[in-house]
């Protein structure tokens, strides 16, 4: 089993943001959700994460309601990065990434041994090793959100629900966080705008409109030129690259 969405609606200071969504990841699977601003993306997550309690329909973490799930135990389970984690306080990048062993910790427990393992191979896995001692306040964006990804990892889930992760990254570190990502032995539902990305590095793809899901199912069969120029309104030709198979999107002026 692993985090399913079940005719999922949420009804947001009267605008319904996700309305009668469905989604059943395969355990291992990288799911896309893909759609223009506004589309629900991000809400999605929310709900998934148990942030927020949908207004109709049922979240369920191996077959059990979230909402009667502990925060502690979903914690151990799911882990999210959102798009705009920031904090005031002057802390290292280590301190940042040492958040992701609370769910782990007992009663007023300190750091272990297997903390400091799990919160080093984290900080290894993201590139910042070397900047563990570093301040929040003195990072870029991009290395702001290698943070926040190796904190996610440091909880050691089975769930990762990531946002919009390759904001503010260069084009190799996005390639790298999207091939750690989908390396890792977890079920990962991945809000992306890059269509591209999604093709490459998604098992499936979910596509949002105004809250609901207007297709579904693996990126070739998803990303039509006739999909993207309804959903976005854009012009586009989709080949399929010749030695992966997967769809290239380019985007007419």
């Amino acid at each position: 089993m692993t985090l399913h969405a079940e005719h999922v609606s949420w009804n947001r200071g009267g605008a319904l943001v996700v309305d009668g969504v469905t989604l059943h990841p395969e355990p291992g699977q990288t799911v896309g959700l893909l759609g223009p601003n506004g589309s629900g993306k991000s809400s999605l997550l929310r709900v998934l994460h148990g942030l927020v309690k949908p207004t109709a329909g049922l979240v369920t973490l191996d077959g059990v309601d979230l909402a009667s799930v502990g925060r502690r135990l979903i914690a151990r389970s799911v882990a999210s990065v959102t798009q705009h984690a920031d904090t005031d306080v002057d802390i290292t990048v280590r301190d940042i990434v040492r958040l992701g062993r609370i769910p782990h910790r007992s009663g007023l427990a300190g750091d272990t041994a297997a903390d400091e393992t799990a919160v080093d191979r984290a900080l290894a896995h993201v590139g910042l090793l070397d900047q563990a001692a570093r301040l929040w306040h003195t990072l870029s964006g991009g290395e702001r959100q290698r943070a926040q990804i190796a904190r996610a990892l440091a909880q050691e889930p089975r769930e990762l629900l990531l946002d919009e992760p390759t904001n503010h990254l260069d084009i190799r570190h996005q390639l790298e966080l999207l091939d750690l990502v989908c390396a890792l032995p977890v079920t990962t539902v991945i809000a992306i705008h890059d269509l591209n990305l999604a093709a490459m590095y998604c098992d499936t793809v979910v596509v949002l409109r105004a809250g609901r899901v207007v297709a579904a199912g693996a990126p070739s069969e998803v990303l039509t030129a006739a999909l993207i120029a309804d959903v976005y309104g854009v012009v586009a030709e989709v080949m399929l690259d010749p030695r992966r198979g997967h769809p290239i999107v380019t985007f007419t002026r």
